[in-house]
């Protein structure tokens, strides 16, 4: 008898953030509004630095990155929790399902490596300023860049590559709003306790890794600011302030999650939520808000389109 993955299990079944059909018709529109301030806030940043000559520097190029990022990483999620939202059968194919575990560690773990690069580029300078340009050139920058979406692709492929051959033979149901990794482990028709392991090594090394160099990177920067820094201070910290809140705040769920996970179903669908929908539409907030030079090019933008303060 010849059985495989996707002849014995061909789709899923997601169990969603609740069961009340009423408290999912209300928060259709929320989330809804939440995706769409997502896409218009991250491409509108995008945008901005692409199109403004004075945003034109290092630290602009690695946060219109992030925003990308973010934009794809909510997309990977949230249309399709908002879709479910109206339905009672709330299915995913096989294929579908594996697609969102490779995306969405493709581009949480793109994240992670791009955040420790924007925190290298602000220790340069900050630390290092007369040496800033000659360090942190263009083709240092694409560079940098490219190895984060490159380690991104290397981890969520390894985490994939592990999963793909699992013999899933029921049940089939999913208890939260899109595929991850330790949810589906547990549909597998055999004992995980060795992959899980192994899957959380992954994991947990390259974000540990990334939390550790940002925890030191951002130490060293504010004892340097402190210590040193007089003039410039100010915008110094307001800069760093704005990257350790996205730090914490992309951060934080994917400890609970993946390296100190709880088993608490509804924490563990807050937290993912928070780091797939409420992060990617705060972290343009944050940065529009504390930065100023990001400021006075959407005030210099809105006033060239005729509108006033």
């Amino acid at each position: 008898m010849e059985e495989t993955n996707q002849s014995v299990v061909s789709q899923f079944i997601f169990q969603g953030l609740c069961n009340a059909k009423e408290l999912q018709v209300f928060l259709s529109l929320p989330f809804f509004l939440l995706y769409l301030m997502t896409v218009v806030g991250n491409l509108f940043v995008v945008l901005l630095i692409i199109t403004d000559r004075h945003l034109h520097s290092p630290m602009y190029f690695l946060l219109a990155n992030l925003s990308f990022i973010d934009c794809c990483l909510s997309s990977v999620t949230t249309p399709k929790l908002i879709t479910d939202f109206k339905k009672d059968n709330k299915t995913i194919s096989f294929g579908g399902c594996m697609s969102q575990i490779l995306c969405v560690h493709f581009f949480g773990g793109g994240e992670m490596v791009l955040l420790v690069t924007m925190a290298y580029d602000r220790y340069v300078a900050i630390c290092k300023p007369l040496h800033y340009s000659s360090i942190m050139d263009r083709q240092k920058c694409i560079w940098l860049v490219l190895i984060s979406w490159i380690v991104g692709f290397v981890h969520a492929m390894s985490q994939l590559l592990l999963i793909l051959e699992l013999p899933f033979c029921g049940p089939r149901v999913v208890d939260s709003f899109f595929c991850d990794i330790p949810l589906v482990l547990k549909l597998a028709c055999m004992d995980t306790e060795t992959l899980e392991s192994i899957i959380n090594a992954d994991s947990g090394v390259l974000a540990t890794t990334c939390f550790i160099l940002l925890l030191i990177s951002y130490t060293y920067i504010l004892l340097t600011v402190c210590l040193h820094a007089k003039e410039g201070a100010p915008k110094a910290l307001s800069t760093c302030t704005s990257h350790i809140t996205v730090v914490v705040l992309f951060f934080g769920p994917c400890i609970f999650i993946y390296l100190w996970p709880i088993n608490i179903t509804w924490v563990d669908k807050f937290l993912a939520v928070f780091y797939t929908v409420i992060t990617p539409v705060l972290n343009p907030a944050i940065y529009t808000l504390r930065n100023k030079d990001i400021r006075n090019a959407i005030k210099k933008r809105m006033s060239s389109c005729g509108f006033k303060e």
